[in-house]
């Protein structure tokens, strides 16, 4: 994207100085008052310059893209392919795309331009990032969310990775088509929903957690009053009228103090929810979702990051102890009423997302959680085109559950 020569860099630069100046002698200006110049700058500069249509019509977008939008990040973002965008200081971007990750083309002209587009973001967002506080999560206007290092955490320069979501929610028909679980899962779970059972979502990295969670939630009746809570809003629940939708928040210098999902959760309880649906639970807040389970509020969700269904209930039991030191086996009482159903997704080899499992948490047996699975992925060998042939086998106890 970024032009090789260095002539038509100079180029460039010379043009968006022009620019600058202009926007700093006019004022405000629209997005079509700055392309206008930049037109112009573009056909005074030709007199002198050997300057063909493409390259000029290059030029344009490249310099509209440096001073309005996110540089050479905008091109990408507007890329509905990519789901995944990795930068590792100025030279090395990388990228996922249909699955693959793969090296990026364009790389930022420098650590300044880099840093000015890292504080376009949080600035859009009212967050903070220097070096005093070198770590943020924020998210694009596009619902993209976003994390970003500096140094001194970051060795190897401005650190940003920014996880891509399509601009239609993904629906259940959409994993159905996707080969994600089959129709009798989509049909149970779309049940359970209903039902107000309270489900946990499972799996690693990309996995799929927050879309899945988000297609759970669009079974949830209309009538309900929801409350989401995610430290960046990326829910988009459909169809509900009375939805409240929390985000947290970072301390800032200017002294306003953090809010957590702990204070999230706390406080949806005193705004009469039917069900709260958080984001990720990543620790001690997990003892606050258990209570909300616990206490009037049946068909609660959230995702947190673990192995299998089983490490899922290792995992909340270590993040319920961050928050409060209780007995492991209150805990385990608290997980066993809180809790009914295990949704574990995973990546295969193929690089598709699957789930994986269906669980459903049945009690206590000498003191610890059994897990009673409902639905298990079998794969099948591959076919010619590489990709895994997979089914759910259905275990014998599911008619009783059905």
């Amino acid at each position: 994207m970024i032009c090789a020569s260095e002539s038509l860099r100079k180029i460039k630069e010379i043009i968006r100085q022009r620019v600058l100046d202009e926007i700093e002698k006019c004022g405000d200006l629209s997005d079509e008052d700055i392309q206008e110049i930049i037109d112009n700058e573009i056909v005074t500069l030709q007199k002198s310059s050997e300057l063909g249509f493409t390259v000029r019509k290059k030029l344009r977008k490249e310099l509209f893209y440096a001073i309005r939008k996110l540089d050479i990040l905008q091109e990408l973002l507007e890329t509905p392919e990519i789901t995944e965008i990795m930068i590792n200081g100025t030279d090395n971007i990388f990228l996922e795309k249909a699955g693959r990750i793969r090296l990026c083309e364009f790389n930022f002209e420098s650590k300044e331009k880099l840093i000015n587009v890292i504080q376009q973001i949080v600035a859009e967002c009212n967050r903070t990032v220097n070096e005093a506080s070198p770590i943020v999560d924020a998210r694009l206007a596009n619902g993209a969310r976003v994390n970003i290092v500096l140094s001194p955490v970051a060795i190897n320069g401005p650190i940003v990775t920014i996880r891509q979501f399509p601009e239609q929610p993904v629906l259940m028909e959409d994993l159905l088509n996707y080969g994600a679980l089959s129709v009798e899962m989509a049909a149970f779970l779309e049940q359970a929903v209903k039902q107000k059972e309270s489900i946990i979502i499972s799996g690693g990295t990309g996995s799929g957690k927050t879309t899945f969670l988000n297609v759970l939630s669009n079974f949830i009746p209309w009538s309900e009053r929801i409350i989401t809570i995610e430290d960046s809003a990326e829910l988009q629940i459909l169809k509900i009228p009375n939805l409240v939708r929390l985000e947290t928040r970072g301390a800032n210098v200017e002294g306003c103090r953090e809010i957590t999902i702990r204070d999230l959760i706390k406080t949806a309880l005193r705004m009469r929810p039917d069900r709260i649906v958080v984001g990720e639970v990543r620790g001690a807040e997990a003892i606050d979702l258990l209570q909300a389970m616990n206490t009037g509020h049946p068909g609660s969700m959230s995702t947190l990051h673990a192995n299998s269904a089983k490490d899922m209930v290792s995992r909340l039991e270590t993040m319920v102890l961050m928050g409060m030191p209780l007995p492991l086996i209150a805990i385990r009482k608290q997980i066993v009423s809180g809790i009914q159903l295990v949704v574990q997704l995973g990546r295969l080899s193929d690089n598709s997302r699957k789930v994986l499992e269906i669980g459903r948490i049945n009690g206590i047996v000498n003191d610890e959680i059994v897990t009673e699975p409902l639905f298990k992925l079998a794969e099948k060998g591959e076919d010619s085109t590489g990709k895994i042939k997979v089914s759910w086998e259905r275990q014998r106890e599911i008619e009783r559950v059905l």
